[in-house]
């Protein structure tokens, strides 16, 4: 087989693809990929694995994990839970930080290229891709490549364009035991899988959200970003990213529709995925939400639920202030700080740190959910005032529960960024009684349902 981009055409071509693909493969799922083997013939034409004789051809031995353990399967019966979407999150950033950096200052000609090979591709297609769609869509995306050139040369000046997975997908990840796994990555060409750490991500967080899971998306997308501060600055590039991750996916469908027994079906899924590309660089306004409300009111939990409906995709940026303590402290996000921690002067530091990150979001185009106490007026004037500055909508929440039920939430608590304990709450309905008079007050009893309905009836979101 020669592709062109794929060349598998003799022997020696494969034994060097599939030593890239056990070397690579190894950085994310060393027990799945295990050895090479040659194939040999003997003098009397049998063949054999491992044997003496002349070999022929080479075999990459690899482990055989459970069936139903791919995470296209797991997304199919609804049951990627919140702890794999984390530990996934986690360990992309990991992999990232490791993997080789090119440190080229190239990074807007690089996705130029595969913009435009991507247009020619589908362009072979009329009967399956709607020609003027398509180049619609190319126009778009080739105007968004210009209007942030600048920033995707500075990621790959500042190392953020790596050698990664290149592949990452639903159906090359797989839980092997109990842990969210990466494979089959994209071997056979180095550089097609030398790109934005952030553009490795997105086909991640694009088939999560295809298959109508964008809140799972939106969660990987702000956990990556917790635990990255370097890519803070780029969240905007994310629709874009996406985007083109879709309709790579329309064009291997369509091609997919001229030469399988499932035309129908892959006709239909191409069409699926140019539409998708278009509606994930959609234009839409940034806006600027705040929850806030005493420790244990359910603030982070209604930001997640919220997250996905805000903005352009994959949903807002949520800056939850105790992660960004933790961020300023210098260390992990779960890990405790003491009590000598929360001063006075640190919390003006976190919410300093908090409206400024919340600000140079906005500045990108990409909408931001700030997620924190919030319980002085000067607290709550300052994440307002940044609305203004932006230009952009403004809504506060102000989560309200009685000081007994918020005591058993924080005690039922598991690893969390919040250190808040029961002392905690109780101090805090001491000092922090005024509620603020110009934002929505919800009372945070009940489901997490009813408190999401009501939230998003007022801030117009969609019914779901």
């Amino acid at each position: 087989m020669d592709l062109g981009y794929l060349d598998f055409s003799t022997p020696d071509k494969r034994r060097t693809a599939l030593e890239a693909e056990l070397k690579l493969n190894r950085r994310t799922a060393p027990d799945l990929y295990k050895a090479m083997h040659p194939i040999t013939r003997a003098q009397d034409g049998s063949f054999a694995i491992d044997s003496d004789g002349e070999t022929v051809d080479w075999v990459l031995e690899m482990r055989r994990f459970p069936d139903g353990a791919l995470w296209s399967e797991l997304a199919d019966r609804n049951a990627l839970d919140e702890g794999a979407l984390q530990k996934l999150a986690d360990a992309l950033v990991g992999f990232h930080a490791k993997a080789q950096i090119a440190w080229p200052g190239d990074g807007a000609v690089r996705i130029g290229k595969i913009i435009a090979g991507n247009a020619e591709a589908m362009a072979i297609y009329p009967d399956i891709l709607d020609s003027k769609a398509v180049a619609k869509l190319s126009e778009q995306l080739e105007a968004q490549v210009d209007q942030n050139s600048g920033l995707l040369d500075a990621r790959g000046k500042a190392g953020r364009i790596r050698h990664v997975h290149g592949d990452l997908h639903l159906a090359n990840i797989a839980t092997i035991d109990g842990v969210p796994t990466p494979f089959d990555c994209l071997e056979f060409d180095a550089e097609l899988a030398t790109t934005d750490v952030l553009y490795d991500l997105a086909f991640l967080l694009m088939d999560l959200w295809q298959r109508g899971l964008r809140c799972q998306a939106n969660m990987v997308f702000n956990r990556y970003l917790d635990h990255s501060p370097d890519d803070e600055g780029a969240v905007g590039l994310m629709p874009l990213f996406m985007s083109v991750r879709a309709s790579i996916r329309a064009h291997v469908a369509a091609a997919r529709a001229t030469s399988g027994g499932d035309a129908i079906e892959a006709g239909n899924e191409a069409a699926h995925y140019l539409q998708l590309a278009g509606l994930l660089i959609a234009e839409e306004a940034p806006r600027l939400i705040a929850i806030g409300g005493l420790s244990g009111t359910g603030k982070s939990t209604l930001a997640r639920a919220l997250g996905d409906g805000i903005g352009r995709p994959p949903g807002a940026r949520i800056l939850r202030s105790d992660v960004l303590r933790k961020r300023l402290a210098g260390v992990a996000v779960e890990t405790p700080l003491p009590a000598s921690d929360y001063t006075s002067e640190a919390s003006r530091t976190v919410y300093a740190a908090l409206d400024g990150l919340a600000w140079a979001t906005l500045a990108t185009g990409h909408s931001v959910m700030a997620d924190a106490v919030f319980g002085t007026a000067k607290e709550r004037d300052g994440i307002a005032e940044i609305a203004q500055r932006a230009t952009c909508s403004f809504a506060g929440l102000w989560l309200a529960l009685p000081e007994k039920e918020r005591i058993a939430r924080v005690d039922g608590r598991g690893s969390d960024a919040s250190d808040a304990n029961a002392e905690v709450v109780r101090v805090q309905s001491q000092k922090l009684t005024e509620r603020p008079a110009d934002w929505a007050i919800l009372l945070s009893e009940g489901s997490l349902e009813g408190l999401s309905v009501n939230a998003s009836k007022l801030l117009g979101l969609r019914p779901d």
